[in-house]
């Protein structure tokens, strides 16, 4: 759960009046609807399936407390926030994330950065690694990120975390799969905010099958809350440059996020 929301704590005292989740464990039929700000399951379910619903969940009341979960890694290097934003359809934010360190750079995140509503960086996941896929979340089509440091680094660098709020001076969309050429393509208004939109929409389970027998995430979403989180992400994107970096490792991808902060001024 750390990985996926940053910073996640158990509390056993009630806070609510309200619940937001009710299972029926007894009912022999599995399915889940959402009604009237409450998700109600009903039988059996496995654990991978319940941390995607309980992440869709918490990540729901967080949007609605102004706070903003992105899909992404950050480092600060040099006193300025990179973020490798996660969006529709690139690779290579946790290798950029690992390259970052290696250059000394202090951890904010690793999969997850969470913002207030004034994109203030507030908390970040410190998990390098995703453990082993619980059932209900295995994927045969993502390698090891183990892997990926055997192939891209000799040895694994030291991850110092940072400690603090922190603004975000530069995005980087990174492309990396070990054959691109590199290049460096600035993005345009409409390009930063589709893809900041897709990355702080990961959460949201909109295009998840949670189950087999064809049981989906239930939207748990509103059209008022949708277009909240787009002024946000517009307000986000609006302000400070956004780079698309493709490169064959992120040895190469960080030689130009070092130009680029340079070009910025921002180093």
């Amino acid at each position: 759960m750390n990985y996926r929301l940053a910073s996640v704590s158990v509390r056993s005292e009630l806070q609510k009046s309200r619940a937001d989740v009710i299972w029926d464990r007894a009912d022999s039929r599995k399915s889940v609807r959402y009604e009237n700000g409450q998700l109600l399951m009903f039988g059996d379910w496995e654990q991978g399936e319940l941390n995607k619903i309980v992440v869709t969940m918490l990540a729901s009341r967080m949007d609605m407390a102004g706070i903003h979960p992105f899909h992404s890694s950050s480092v600060r290097f040099k006193d300025r926030t990179v973020l490798f934003l996660g969006g529709e359809n690139n690779h290579g934010k946790s290798m950029a994330q690992i390259e970052g360190c290696r250059r000394r750079a202090l951890l904010i995140s690793t999969e997850t950065t969470v913002t207030d509503d004034e994109g203030i960086v507030i908390s970040g996941s410190k998990n390098v690694y995703v453990g082993p896929r619980s059932k209900g979340t295995e994927r045969a089509d993502l390698p090891s990120q183990d892997e990926g440091v055997r192939k891209f680094f000799d040895k694994e660098p030291e991850f110092i975390p940072y400690e603090g709020k922190a603004p975000v001076d530069l995005v980087i969309m990174p492309g990396m799969d070990g054959h691109f050429d590199t290049k460096v393509t600035p993005m345009n208004a409409f390009e930063r905010e589709y893809q900041t939109y897709h990355s702080v929409m990961n959460y949201f389970g909109l295009n998840q099958l949670l189950a087999p027998g064809g049981i989906v995430m239930p939207i748990v979403d509103t059209d008022e809350l949708r277009a909240a989180r787009g002024d946000f992400v517009s307000r986000f994107a609006k302000d400070k440059p956004y780079y698309m970096v493709r490169a064959r490792d992120p040895r190469l991808l960080w030689d130009e996020v070092e130009k680029i902060l340079k070009s910025e001024g921002l180093a």
